[in-house]
Order: C-alpha cells, then sequence, then structure tokens
C-alpha cells in the first residue's frame, strides 16, 4: 500500500507529464493546438487523459522502492513488473506515455529511496537501479531495442544507466532560461529543444533514419543558437521546425519523455511539502 509520500511523488510525476503536454509549439509533438484539429484532437486529449493513469503504478513504485530501502535486483525486477502492468492501464486509458513510464518510473522511485535528496542525486541513484537487469522482462526485443541495436544508439535503457545525461542537461537549461528572463514556458522549450539537439531518439531513427534525426538535431541547434525561444529570432526558428517536423510526420518522443523526467526533478523535494 502507498503512502502520502508516495501517492504526492506520483503526483509530481504525472503534473510534469502534463506540464510537457501543455507546452506550445513543440515540434513534430502533439500540443494544446490539436485541440483544434478534428483529425488530431482525440491525440492530446488522450494523451492527457493516459497520462493520468500513470499515477497508481507510479505510487506503486515508489512504494515498492521505500520498502526495499535500496537501489536492489530486485528492486529493479519488481518495478519492470508494475511497469508493464501500468502500461497496461495506460493502453486502456488510450496509450502513449511508454518511454516517458520508463524514466519517470526510475526517478520516481530513486526519489522515494532518499526523500530529500537533489535532483541530480536522484538520477544517481535512478542510474544505480537500472544498472540491474529485470529478470523477469520478456525476451522479445521491443522496437526501441531494435532500433538501438541497429544503429548503436543509446536507447532508453542507456540513458537510465548513464544517470539521465540528457534530464540533467534539459535541468541546467531550466536553470538559464529562467536567470536570463525567459518565461517558464519559453525555459521549458528550451529545455527540449537542448533534449532533441544531441539525443539519438530511437522514435526518430526508427521514421526517419539517422539523416532525419540529424536534420532535427540541427534544427533545435538552430533555435538555441539563434538566442532561444525568448528571442524573436529564435521563435521564428522554432516555428519553422515545428512547421518542418509536422510536414515530414517525425516526432521526437524520445525527447518528450526526458523533459518531463526534468520537470520532475524540477518539482522536487516534493514529499516535504505533502507531510
Amino acid at each position: 500500500m502507498s503512502s502520502r509520500e508516495d501517492e504526492a511523488l506520483a503526483r509530481a510525476a504525472v503534473t510534469a507529464l502534463t506540464g510537457q503536454l501543455a507546452l506550445a509549439p513543440k515540434p513534430g509533438l502533439p500540443d494544446p493546438r490539436d485541440l483544434d484539429a478534428r483529425e488530431s484532437r482525440m491525440d492530446h486529449g488522450m494523451l492527457r487523459w493516459s497520462a493520468k493513469a500513470l499515477a497508481p503504478g507510479l505510487a506503486a513504485m515508489a512504494a515498492a522502492a521505500r520498502r526495499t530501502g535500496e537501489p536492489t535486483p530486485g528492486l529493479r525486477t519488481e518495478l519492470g513488473a508494475i511497469g508493464r502492468c501500468t502500461e497496461h492501464s495506460v493502453h486502456l486509458a488510450g496509450g502513449g506515455h511508454r518511454g516517458a513510464l520508463w524514466a519517470l518510473g526510475l526517478l520516481v522511485a530513486a526519489a522515494a529511496l532518499d526523500p530529500r535528496a537533489g535532483a541530480r542525486d536522484v538520477a544517481a541513484t535512478a542510474k544505480r537501479i537500472a544498472a540491474h537487469t529485470d529478470r523477469r522482462a520478456p525476451r522479445r526485443p521491443s522496437r526501441g531495442s531494435s532500433v538501438s541495436a541497429k544503429y548503436g544508439a543509446a536507447g532508453a535503457r542507456g540513458e537510465a544507466r548513464a544517470g539521465f545525461p540528457h534530464v540533467r542537461r534539459a535541468l541546467d537549461t531550466l536553470t538559464g532560461a529562467c536567470a536570463s528572463g525567459a518565461t517558464e514556458a519559453q525555459a521549458r522549450l528550451d529545455a527540449l529543444l537542448t533534449v532533441m539537439s544531441t539525443l539519438q531518439d530511437t522514435e526518430l531513427l526508427y521514421t526517419a533514419g539517422p539523416m532525419g534525426l540529424r536534420h532535427v538535431q540541427a534544427g533545435a541547434r538552430t533555435v538555441l543558437e539563434s538566442g532561444g525561444t525568448a528571442t524573436e529570432t529564435g521563435a521564428k526558428a522554432l516555428a519553422s521546425l515545428d512547421a518542418d517536423l509536422h510536414a515530414r510526420a517525425w516526432s521526437p518522443r524520445g525527447s518528450a519523455g526526458l523533459l518531463a523526467g526534468a520537470l520532475f526533478l524540477d518539482s522536487l523535494p516534493v514529499q516535504v511539502r505533502a507531510a
């Protein structure tokens, strides 16, 4: 049974995910503008609805970590089992968020292990959890793992086992952009673009191949090098990239999930406020 602290962590993670969904314009990704388009209304609306279906599973992951007390192989296996059950619940609610569930699940569990840890310490603990093998994981390869093997990309597992370097870079961008006078939304968009500029996104590799991935990375760098979304030049570059990716139907979904992880870490510590 989860405690108030576990439920607070789960709520914070879901809030981070819905906060990511609320940003606009997000290049190639669903955002609130989709509500004005009949053909895509269910896409964004269902993603928001299904995000809420993550909460019970994330609370269970936090409870498992708190009960175990250490980033052990047993905890990694239990988190995997909870995650697969949560994926099923999310599918019934509309689907999506598989990458975000992986990142947020590990980060929530890590935060539960040390309730007063800072963001970077939580990422380091998540790395220790991810280093273990899920002994009960299905043996069939996922699309992400197949793409990772084909192109030599780190993928979601590699990102976690490295201590979520793109999540940490996104956190740095959030801090720097806000300090420079950007709004919260602009800082979050800059953080997303920071991830997009270097992440070997397996979803993009699958749909667009290596050339497409490099095209998206270069587009994200152009926005940042133009001064970011808080500047007129950067905003124009963002609009151009957004139109380009939507026209090509290329979606950097891996970057979106990692931004949600960064927004969650940026909200810590939530247990203190929940007590």
